[in-house]
């Protein structure tokens, strides 16, 4: 059993965490708007999709005047990595059978992240308080962000910095010798060239090259 000092360090952890990254919601909202979205397709959207990246890389396609097809298509390209996520998930997690669709639901970066890095025996409590974090601020965004769309400029408030920021907090930590180092750098390079010629979250995937050559030597 966990002292009850750590538990309420995690929990505080995760809210701050979800709801800084939910947050960014407000931007979604507003892009998509600003894409032809009506605000109850925003909020659709957000609710079922749940998964960031797919959602702007769906709203940026539609946004440039590209099919819905081609734009879904981008959607789910970047909604896979979840899929690893679950993989990854299914051995630390308890979740009970009636749960794991909600589960599934809420496997995304943030709520991995946060349970991967928890101490011993508060995977599970990481992962239900972040997700239920981030998905309530997401949705309450998405929709104040939609409807404020023609009176503020989310961007100019600095809250498309907030997953990036949120992650940098996480990775920091994680980081104990320069080999973690040098692959932290390589992942942040091999993201920067990607940024101009591919969509909206594949850079992150591909950050993951980075851990090859270590994989390799191994």
């Amino acid at each position: 059993m966990q002292p009850n000092s750590e538990r309420r360090k995690v929990i505080r952890d995760c809210v701050t965490l979800g709801a800084a990254v939910g947050a960014s919601g407000l931007s979604f909202g507003a892009v998509s708007v600003a894409a032809g979205l009506s605000t109850l397709q925003a909020c659709v959207l957000s609710l079922l999709v749940f998964s960031g990246g797919s959602q702007f890389a769906l709203v940026g396609v539609l946004g440039a005047g590209g099919s819905a097809a081609t734009g879904i298509a981008g959607a789910s390209l970047l909604g896979s990595r979840n899929m690893l996520y679950a993989v990854r998930l299914a051995t630390l997690l308890r979740v009970p059978r009636s749960r794991r669709v909600v589960a599934a639901q809420l496997t995304i970066d943030e709520t991995t992240a946060m349970a991967i890095t928890a101490p011993e025996g508060l995977g599970n409590t990481a992962f239900w308080v972040t997700g239920v974090t981030v998905f309530t601020t997401w949705n309450l965004a998405t929709l104040l962000g939609a409807l404020g769309a023609a009176v503020f400029d989310t961007n100019a408030i600095g809250l498309d910095a907030a997953v990036g920021a949120a992650f940098l907090a996480l990775l920091v930590p994680q980081i104990r010798d320069w080999s973690g180092g040098r692959i932290a750098i390589a992942g942040a390079l091999i993201a920067a060239a990607a940024v101009p010629v591919t969509p909206a979250g594949v850079p992150v995937i591909l950050a993951a090259l980075a851990i090859v050559p270590a994989v390799l030597r191994r």
